[in-house]
């Protein structure tokens, strides 16, 4: 199935050279955990987050100096678009717009009051820079959290659709919601509500999702059950880790999905059984690695490694090439169709070399 049509629709927000909503494709995001103030180390960690493929790339700006950096980083000629991710204070909202800033992060309710967000929906609206209302259940507003008694997926919902109306009445519809909870459930739920009340493009994340495999069970759980019902213009796998794993990690969720035009190297392999005549747990490290180092990830194919020969043509009939192991050797394939064999020694020279055929 390709996700990309059975899409929510949502209407269209720029966010510098990149565009969200409105069918166009899911656009993957991160943020720097440098300290901002720090030019030349956020610098170096932008520009590395934009070769591993980040579309939107998030600032925490908590000083005036943090903000100089996003001018800075604009002189450096970034390519990527940054967001200004802002909390309590106004005045560094209006100075990330002034400096250049391609969106603004904000929760409108903690700016002190609706003058100071009028100041900021000014800013924003005179130079044509978008405004992400960001929804935690860690900072509900008072009265919803008694309301609800408890961060709940209605609470969620209500919060961001408050804060829409406090945009709006200021005459501000350039904008882009994000609604995220720790607790899957309540994340995928409170989406969800908020999608059918609104269609204003949607950024998903499972926030504080935490470190290696949990965190990415959670975020692909989460992320990935909203954009199989159509939910979701822009994401971000957050993770206790290098920001760089963030990226591929949101890489790897769009290609599991089938996004059409953001697939890559597909990797079908079976879990192994009694019948497994070479050691595949092993092979398929080694191919990913081999694949990565060649740059070949962002391939649109699917390369299947099969542990043995009676089942693995079949299963993997689909597959563009593949292996299916045997004793000493393997056959390969290609469309399901068995046109050699090769020595288990050069199984993975002779996949790359494939793949490369392929593509070339």
């Amino acid at each position: 199935m390709v996700y990309n049509e059975i899409r929510a629709p949502k209407r269209e927000v720029k966010i510098g050279r990149v565009t969200i909503g409105g069918g166009h494709k899911i656009a993957i995001q991160s943020m720097t955990n440098t300290k901002t103030e720090d030019r030349e180390a956020t610098l170096r960690q932008v520009l590395a987050l934009e070769r591993a493929g980040c579309d939107i790339i998030r600032v925490s700006v908590p000083s005036t100096e943090a903000v100089l950096t996003i001018g800075y980083l604009k002189e450096k000629g970034i390519r990527t678009p940054v967001v200004a991710d802002i909390h309590y204070d106004h005045r560094l909202a209006v100075l990330a717009a002034e400096q250049g800033t391609d969106k603004i992060r904000i929760n409108p309710g903690n700016l002190g009051g609706e003058e100071r967000l009028r100041e900021v929906c000014r800013a924003c609206r005179s130079r044509g820079i978008p405004i992400r209302v960001g929804v935690n259940s860690g900072s509900l507003e008072r009265q919803i959290l008694k309301k609800h008694g408890a961060p709940t997926a209605g609470a969620l919902c209500e919060s961001a659709l408050l804060n829409i109306a406090l945009l709006e009445k200021y005459d501000f519809s350039d904008i882009v919601i994000s609604i995220k909870s720790s607790d899957v459930k309540t994340m995928i739920d409170a989406n969800l509500m908020l999608s059918e009340k609104c269609d204003y493009p949607l950024h998903l994340g499972v926030t504080e999702a935490g470190a290696g495999r949990i965190g990415l069970m959670k975020s692909a759980a989460g992320v990935g059950a909203l954009l199989c019902s159509g939910v979701g213009d822009t994401i971000r796998i957050s993770l206790t880790d290098d920001p760089l794993c963030e990226v591929s990690a949101a890489r790897e969720l769009l290609t599991a999905l089938g996004f059409e035009g953001q697939r890559g190297l597909n990797i079908i392999s079976c879990p192994t059984c009694a019948r497994t005549s070479i050691d595949l747990i092993e092979l398929c490290r080694r191919f990913e690695a081999a694949a990565r180092r060649e740059g070949l990830l962002d391939k649109p194919l699917n390369v299947a490694l099969m542990g043995c020969a009676v089942n693995g043509p079949g299963e993997a009939r689909e597959a563009d090439v593949g292996i299916a192991g045997g004793a000493g050797e393997a056959l390969l394939f290609k469309r399901g169709r068995i046109v050699g064999k090769i020595k288990d020694e050069d199984i993975i020279d002779r996949l790359i070399n494939e793949i490369k055929d392929i593509t070339k």
